[in-house]
């Protein structure tokens, strides 16, 4: 009997690593572990180490290190093509993760993830409704969110009673709050029947409760507060509210645009061509996430 031959075993493949370092927050925030500010946060917290070692900011990573949170490994897999979803914010929830008072939140109604996580784009607070983006693109909604790139919101606003030329200039000229001045960029008369007025308003940046503020500052009261816009994006006039929509590449494209990013490339798919119908292609599917229509009952005859 010929002796059995030994087995060869293959050397363990290293780690792919990427062609230059990038900082840690871009790395993460990118893989969709959360915004650069919360990454920020967890590493000036210890929750984060690097090889054994508390991570430091602006730390450089090539993919060949062993990176843990709060003890867990996170694997520094290639990041993924970054998603971005629309969601109609109604009142009563709010922009958290968990809420103490057990309130609901927006998350609750979000389609899930595997691998990452959805994370906001700015917020609303419980009592707005309208437009929420959400992105898996850690550094892209920094970017958004951040004051410097002036991205403008557009609200529409009812107001109850009748509000003089000289306050909507006031509203526009700037007004001080208490953490410190600020005017609308956007101010336009809508119209409205008996007490209630809308107006359409928009800022370029997200402080607390802004908007309100800025009416109450001059005495007026809002009773009702609707996001419509954020940047290039609108709030589609067929979402209802509870619902969520995902944009295609194409479609969310300029959001990179409009804070100096390169947006992922879409490929186009090859069409199908309809059988007896050549050179007809298969209409594209819908993206949106909307539940599906029920077909009316059948009469029996």
């Amino acid at each position: 009997m010929k002796p059995s031959r030994p087995q060869r075993t293959r050397p363990a493949e290293p780690r792919p690593a990427t062609q230059t370092a990038e900082r840690i927050q871009k790395w993460l925030a990118g893989a969709g572990l959360g915004s650069r500010r919360e990454i920020e946060t967890w590493i000036s917290e210890g929750r984060i180490r690097v090889d054994g070692l508390p991570a430091t900011l602006g730390q450089r990573l090539t993919g060949r290190e062993q990176v843990t949170l709060n003890g867990q490994p996170l694997v520094l897999k290639a990041q993924a093509a970054p998603r971005v979803l629309i969601y109609h914010k109604p009142d009563g929830e709010v922009t958290t993760r968990h809420d103490p008072e057990g309130r609901p939140t927006v998350f609750q109604n979000l389609p899930r993830l595997k691998g990452a996580r959805w994370i906001t784009i700015g917020r609303l607070d419980v009592n707005t409704s309208g437009l929420l983006l959400f992105t898996t693109d850690g550094g892209l909604a920094h970017r958004l969110m951040h004051p410097s790139h002036q991205i403008l919101r557009s609200y529409a606003v009812r107001v109850l009673g009748s509000v003089s030329d000289a306050v909507l200039a006031r509203l526009q000229e700037g007004v001080m709050l208490e953490d410190g001045p600020a005017a609308f960029e956007g101010l336009t008369d809508e119209g409205g029947d008996g007490a209630n007025h809308w107006y359409r308003v928009s800022l370029g940046e997200g402080r607390n409760r802004e908007v309100r503020r800025l009416w109450e500052s001059q005495g007026v009261v809002v009773s009702r507060l609707i996001r419509v816009g954020y940047g290039p994006i609108a709030l589609p006039p067929g979402l209802r509210r509870g619902q969520s929509m995902e944009l295609t590449p194409a479609q969310f494209a300029p959001l990179y645009q409009a804070v100096g990013l390169t947006g992922p490339v879409e490929t186009p798919r090859p069409q199908r061509t309809r059988p007896g119908r050549p050179g007809t292609p298969k209409p594209p599917r819908e993206s949106a996430t909307l539940p599906s229509r029920r077909r009316p009952p059948t009469r029996a005859k």
